[in-house]
């Protein structure tokens, strides 16, 4: 991993980015910590042409976006002209909003619609990812619902893009899951897990929880991932210094190991 493979996701700093202006200055801020590339989230009302025209003038690159979930399903166009105006190739699917895992037909369905937005967006030379909560680690029947959605889709319409923390919090092998995403994982979010002493799990900057980052980067590595995105999802203060340290850590610790 090279720190310009590195990305910071801005849903971490939503509340940051309700403007246009508030979405330049953080932008701003977040190139001068260090990062070159920021995934599209959590944003107030914007254009494309704001946003590359932001980015372009701090030389930051959109690796990658979250779409709304029910627009990547009914209405991929509008997802596929929208990536062309940013520029950018990688999106995903963020959650299952209003669709019951607990029955294995309705998974099944979900992903065979994952799969044809998947191929319209892979003719227009795009990539669609599936982003995991702990949810999809569910069993609705012998499998997990994760399992199903990528049985039941084309690896070439359809990647993945783990959560560290959330793989976690399901309860399992954030590295197994990289090793069985070999060729399926151009996309990852880098999260810490700790936990409090309140007997409570938490988010955490990226090395100063739980888990084991270096062979999480060498599993995801090995199996093709391309972005390197952190994510905060809630910050014990300023979000801006969680972040920093995030970058930190991984600059002097996990950059280049392999």
């Amino acid at each position: 991993m090279k720190i310009d493979q590195v990305a910071i996701q801005l849903y971490t700093l939503r509340d940051f980015c309700k403007t246009p202006a508030d979405i330049a200055s953080t932008i701003k801020r977040v190139r001068e910590i260090g990062y070159q590339s920021v995934q599209l989230s959590g944003l107030g009302p914007h254009t494309e042409e704001e946003i590359v025209a932001i980015c372009k003038g701090e030389g930051v690159t959109i690796c990658a976006t979250h779409e709304p979930s029910q627009l990547i399903v009914d209405n991929v166009q509008a997802v596929i002209d929208r990536l062309g105006k940013l520029g950018c190739k990688y999106t995903a699917y963020p959650y299952p909003a209003y669709v019951d895992l607990t029955k294995p037909e309705v998974v099944v369905d979900l992903a065979h619609k994952l799969d044809k937005a998947g191929a319209q967006m892979r003719a227009a030379g795009q990539v669609l990812g599936y982003h995991n909560h702990a949810i999809e680690f569910f069993k609705p029947a012998d499998k997990t619902v994760f399992d199903i959605i990528l049985e039941e889709s084309s690896p070439e319409n359809l990647v993945a893009e783990l959560d560290t923390y959330w793989c976690h919090f399901g309860g399992c092998d954030v590295v197994d899951w990289c090793h069985k995403l070999k060729g399926r994982l151009p996309f990852i979010h880098l999260k810490d897990y700790l936990f409090s002493a309140e007997n409570k799990p938490a988010f955490g900057e990226i090395g100063y929880g739980n888990l084991n980052f270096q062979a999480i980067i060498t599993a995801a590595e090995d199996s093709g991932c391309q972005w390197f995105i952190v994510e905060q999802d809630e910050c014990p203060g300023d979000p801006f210094d969680s972040i920093k340290k995030s970058f930190d850590y991984i600059a002097a610790n996990l950059v280049a190991l392999t």
